[in-house]
């Protein structure tokens, strides 16, 4: 994630003109070697022998958080304290504790100190054309939400890492993926999720293969652990789905897995309104299907929408027609709108900061509670 926000940061000057230009000023890692060879890269000015350092930094007046979930409070809150507007990766703590405490220094945070959080989707132009025909009322009164978002990068023969340990990471597919497709559903429909149903939390694969020097070496974690490699126990879900419903009365499903064989990023929705229907898939990410009831019947049909024409959210910025987008312009975008932000204007679309993720938190702990505990939840009672 560094490489891409650092990517954004940089490319977002060239194609949005605005006030306030982003300039990389310090870069710090769990590694001195590291965060020097990244600063080297990425031009960025200088590197920092730790992250509480470059927080000090008075050059510094923007610390985009990177780093593993279970230091996004711990980082995020003292940059707060120091007076930095904070850019925080998803999602927002590994648990709801963790995300009340960064909301609550977000509301308390002092010198006018913004914060962000990097649900890149939102910047994706098909998903912001959705949330702009939905608004529009093309679609009327939305009563039926699907969303998905699969993967199968968490196959048994992938290594150990920090994703796959829930001190570290919080939770699994659930708080990686759920996350973006939560904060996509609210995003769109302007709705909020009020009642869930944790219907099934999955852990198929409970150790995996600790990748070391020497196993790096062997091949090991790559493809097959062979016997006799050191394991590790994986302590986080692997797939999870759950139902809910939304404030104005629209039901939802949500189901996210990383181990959903032949899925690279199926990051899915559809949304079904009484005038129209909308479907997204990232894999097809420039494309937003449409469905229109208004028009006759001999005439209605799902049709192709393909977002490049100026006139769709933030591609004016970048290619001519039907030169399709790419994963990193939604950070290139984002970075744009958070500089628009901080030099006192306003976004393209809606962001995210630290209390609306905290929206998003209430909505996955509920149904992580839900799911244990075999019951409905109401949302905002946590």
């Amino acid at each position: 994630m560094g490489r891409i926000h650092a990517n954004a940061w940089r490319q977002a000057q060239l194609f949005f003109d605005f006030a306030c230009r982003p300039a990389l000023a310090v870069v710090a890692s769990g590694h001195p070697r590291t965060s020097s060879n990244f600063a080297v890269k990425w031009g960025v000015l200088k590197a920092a022998s730790s992250w509480d350092r470059l927080i000090k930094d008075p050059k510094v007046a923007l610390v985009d958080v990177c780093v593993p979930n279970y230091m996004h409070a711990q980082v995020s809150i003292a940059a707060l304290k120091a007076g930095k507007h904070v850019a925080c990766e998803k999602p927002l703590g590994t648990t709801i504790t963790e995300a009340r405490d960064m909301a609550m220094a977000a509301l308390e945070a002092k010198n006018g100190a913004r914060t962000f959080v990097w649900f890149n989707y939102r910047r994706c132009p098909a998903v912001s054309l959705m949330r702009e025909l939905i608004h529009e009322g093309r679609l009327g009164r939305i009563r039926h939400i699907r969303a998905h978002y699969l993967q199968d990068w968490g196959r048994a023969s992938t290594a150990h890492s920090w994703r796959f340990d829930s001190k570290l990471a919080g939770s699994g597919a659930h708080g990686d993926l759920n996350s973006h497709i939560v904060d996509m559903a609210r995003f769109v429909t302007g709705d909020e999720i009020v009642q869930v149903c944790g219907a099934m939390e999955a852990q198929f694969i409970h150790e995996r293969a600790v990748v070391t020097a020497s196993s790096k070496n062997l091949g090991l974690g790559a493809q097959k652990s062979k016997r006799g490699a050191k394991r590790q126990a994986s302590t986080v879900d692997d797939a999870f789905l759950f139902l809910a419903r939304m404030r104005n009365g629209a039901v939802a499903s949500f189901e996210a897995s990383r181990m959903a064989t032949g899925n690279k990023n199926a990051n899915c929705m559809e949304i079904n309104g009484e005038l129209g229907s909308v479907k997204f898939d990232f894999e097809r990410m420039n494309e937003l299907q449409w469905w229109d009831d208004t028009l006759p019947a001999r005439e209605q049909g799902w049709s192709k929408i393909l977002c490049t024409e100026p006139s769709h959210p933030y591609v004016g910025h970048f290619w001519p027609p039907g030169h399709v987008h790419g994963y990193e312009h939604q950070f290139i975008s984002m970075a744009a709108d958070i500089c628009a932000v901080l030099a006192g204007g306003e976004p393209a679309q809606p962001l995210a900061d630290f209390v609306d993720a905290y929206r998003t938190q209430q909505v996955l702990e509920a149904a992580i509670i839900s799911a244990r505990e075999r019951c409905w939840m109401q949302t905002d009672a946590l």
